[in-house]
């Protein structure tokens, strides 16, 4: 796996990913309900229920499974849609009076948006891992490269488990947020559109 010239930019994007889809949104969210800043709060909470597929892949990429991939990719792409998606909160929090806090999350908001689409493109070319068995995952360099860092995460927080058992992890995961998704296309798109609540 040593002739994988692209490694230390896996690993440079799992340290963005610390900092902008995990720590900065964390604090994001304490600081608007220190604030009592609803429309952020929501679009917050909103976020972090289509982040949740980022620790999803997380877990299959620990168990080296193909979903992995594809999930992640899934996860990328969602991410900027969700912060831009809703125009009642986006409408809320544009007319907000100038704050830190509407500065800080709207600089967030742009970061991460450009980060994830960033991230998006550039995981096309490894899609074609998902398509591949656990076994061609792990012969195959630049596809088991991307699970570096989740085995490394499961080396540090999960040493007793197997990577069976948190790959199981993973697709029961994967599982309630596909029927969770699903919920949300079928009832709750089609009744209330791009708003958080019926206009």
């Amino acid at each position: 796996m040593n002739e994988v010239w692209f490694r230390p930019y896996i690993w440079m994007d799992f340290r963005l990913a610390l900092l902008f889809a995990m720590a900065i949104p964390l604090i994001l969210l304490i600081w608007s309900l220190v604030k009592n800043n609803d429309p952020i709060q929501r679009l917050l909470a909103i976020y972090w229920r289509v982040a949740s597929l980022l620790i999803v892949s997380l877990y299959l990429a620990m168990g080296a499974l193909p979903f992995a991939f594809a999930s992640g990719f899934l996860a990328r792409l969602l991410i900027p849609l969700s912060l831009w998606f809703w125009v009642d909160l986006n409408e809320e929090i544009q007319d907000q009076p100038a704050t830190p806090l509407k500065w800080v999350f709207s600089a967030w908001r742009w970061a991460a948006t450009i980060y994830h689409l960033l991230g998006t493109l550039a995981m096309v070319p490894f899609l074609r891992c998902s398509l591949l068995q656990t076994q061609a995952i792990l012969e195959t360099p630049s596809c088991t490269v991307w699970l570096e860092v989740p085995w490394r995460y499961r080396e540090i927080f999960h040493s007793a488990n197997t990577p069976q058992f948190l790959g199981f992890l993973g697709m029961f995961a994967l599982t309630i947020y596909a029927l969770y998704f699903l919920y949300f296309l079928v009832f709750r798109l089609t009744k209330q559109g791009r708003y958080t609540t019926n206009p």
